[in-house]
């Protein structure tokens, strides 16, 4: 016989064991999973439109697509986080298509600049759920089916199984099925007697886990969808002493969901007492925070009783189901402006936006109304400002701070006069100044009139135009307030996703069969054989373990040289 004849003759051979080990095991090797079976072409329906649609929904309806999807949502929310989104930041958008003027409209035509609310996110989005629950449904009602019937009974040939032992004893066959049946039951098995073995089974938790990470995989996809839905999300930035009370026409910034409605805001207030910031001096570690947190007080409703509370970074205040974060800090120096008459017609804290981590601040100081000149015309007057908390002092450096505690502040101020351009109906910065209609304030020199102010000191404005006054600092805390409904479901899918997961991959769904019948001499012959859902080594020594425990109620015969295949039989 040649090589090639043989090694198809050791094929056939090995085609014939596994037909005849499938016809041995029968309903015992069966429903060990609740996976559907994959159909051959010989048995997939007629391809017409019924046909067609069914094969479309088996698809989908797999666990193979059901991953698949999964792993294109993942994929597709990649370019969310590496792409400026419209949701986010409508000016880092703008930024980018005026950066990149040939990839820019083709990212706009794919939904780039609003990845989560695109269509084909939202197909896949969709899809993903559809195939979940299209999988999980017929998977549960069949799990329930098995655990309502009863472990199949043993196959006519034992040996076939990939663990197996046996012995002969002297005991009866009906107490040996009787000490297996309460040996089985006490290790928790679900045991019954059939015949001349008992049948028992163990390990359903596997199949529990493995439905409850796929149940859990929709509880999170819902949860999302609701808090994309229904949140609400916005930004305020409150110097100290000011408040703030959660309405639309508080924020400075606001990303409602899709379904989101103003009376869903939850009724509470809060003012910011004092901000409390205190950095490492010296070392290599100065400037970094070693106190970060803003004292509060605040109500629940409009006649709650006020509460403190200290909001630090990571540690929000919770109100009413909605987070208050403390997301940045900075300063706002008091000016006074009076006009040429010397009347004060400006006085107030202005934020400062800080530029580095030491916080060296930039702003502007808008005086809109109720300003006259010497001559009593109405202008509009405008500074350019630049704060630093520590300056190093003159001729050590440029105008940036060396520290970002309040060590030794100072303001650089430089004046502007005419239009501000805040009455034409367009939106503008409340940091920058519209200089298109404004006119520079110089010395009598012709140069740019500025001026590095110190607590307490005052710039004058040249022809008798008035004067700035530094009066002091202040310090402003930016705050986030978030309300997202479905976080505590998406806590307790993760929560249970993470729970399956560990039983569908740490527990075993395994049976087990003992059978005890009277020899054709007279001596029992118990054989013991198990079947797990996967090949592991774990279930031999189960076995093992057993037949130790059943061989202690019922002993080798004396005469039976098998005493040794205990251990030996239940490795095989």
């Amino acid at each position: 016989m040649s090589k090639t004849e043989a090694t198809a003759a050791a094929d056939a051979a090995a085609a014939n064991e596994a037909a005849e080990t499938e016809a041995d095991l029968g309903a015992a090797g069966s429903q060990l999973s609740t996976a559907p079976k994959e159909e051959s072409a010989a048995v997939l329906p007629a391809m017409g439109v019924i046909g067609w649609i069914r094969w479309f929904w088996r698809q989908l309806t797999s666990m193979r697509i059901a991953l698949l999807l999964l792993l294109l949502l993942s994929l597709g929310a990649i370019p969310g986080s590496l792409i400026p989104q419209t949701s986010k930041d409508q000016v880092k958008v703008d930024e980018f298509k005026a950066a990149h003027h040939v990839i820019a409209p083709i990212y706009e035509k794919l939904g780039m600049f609003h990845v989560f609310s695109s269509v084909w996110f939202s197909a896949i989005y969709i899809l993903l759920f559809i195939s979940l629950i299209g999988c999980i449904v017929p998977r549960t009602w069949q799990f329930v089916g098995q655990l309502r019937g009863r472990p199949p009974a043993a196959p006519k040939r034992l040996t076939r199984l990939p663990a197996y032992t046996t012995w002969r004893t002297d005991a009866e066959p009906e107490a040996v099925r009787e000490a297996a049946l309460a040996m089985l039951k006490k290790r928790r098995f679900r045991a019954h007697p059939e015949g001349d073995a008992v049948a028992s089974e163990k390990g359903f938790l596997r199949e529990t886990g493995n439905l409850l990470f796929h149940i859990a995989l929709i509880v999170l996809l819902v949860s999302f969808a609701g808090g994309q839905l229904w949140k609400s999300d916005g930004g305020k930035l409150i110097v100290d002493g000011d408040g703030f009370s959660n309405t639309l026409t508080q924020y400075d910034d606001f990303t409602p969901g899709t379904l989101f409605n103003s009376d869903d805001l939850a009724p509470f207030s809060f003012t910011l007492d004092k901000f409390v910031g205190t950095y490492e001096h010296n070392g290599p570690n100065r400037g970094t925070p070693r106190k970060y947190e803003a004292q509060v007080t605040y109500s629940e409703g409009p006649d709650g009783k006020e509460k403190k509370a200290v909001i630090k970074v990571n540690e929000p205040l919770e109100v009413d189901g909605s987070k208050v974060y403390l997301i940045s800090h900075g300063y706002a120096p008091i000016v006074s402006v009076k006009d040429g008459r010397g009347k004060e017609v400006y006085r107030d804290a202005v934020p400062m936006l800080p530029i580095d981590s030491n916080a060296t601040s930039t702003g502007a100081i808008k005086v809109m109304d109720g300003y006259r000149d010497a001559k009593g015309k109405k202008e509009q007057l405008g500074f350019n400002a630049l704060f630093v908390p520590t300056f190093a002092g003159k001729g050590k450096g440029t105008m940036f701070s060396t520290y970002p505690g309040l060590d030794f502040p100072v303001m650089a101020v430089s004046g502007l006069h005419g239009d501000l351009g805040v009455d034409s109906g367009l939106p503008q910065s409340v940091y920058q100044l519209d200089t298109k209609h404004m006119t520079q304030f110089t010395t009598g020199s012709g140069k740019k009139l500025a001026k590095l102010l110190l607590p307490g000191e005052t710039m004058k404005l040249p022809d008798g135009a008035g004067s700035i006054r530094f009066v002091g600092v202040k310090q402003w805390a930016s705050f986030q307030i978030s309300h997202q409904p479905g976080n505590g479901f998406a806590l307790a899918g993760a929560l249970t996703a993470i729970a399956g997961l560990a039983g569908s991959l740490f527990i075993q769904r395994r049976r087990v069969w003992v059978r005890a019948v009277r020899g054709e001499d007279g001596v029992t012959v118990v054989e013991m054989a198990g079947l797990g859902r996967s090949e592991s080594a774990k279930l031999p020594e189960e076995l093992a373990d057993l037949a130790a425990t059943l061989h202690s109620v019922a002993p080798s015969a004396p005469d039976s040289a098998a005493t040794a295949e205990t251990a030996e039989g239940a490795e095989k």
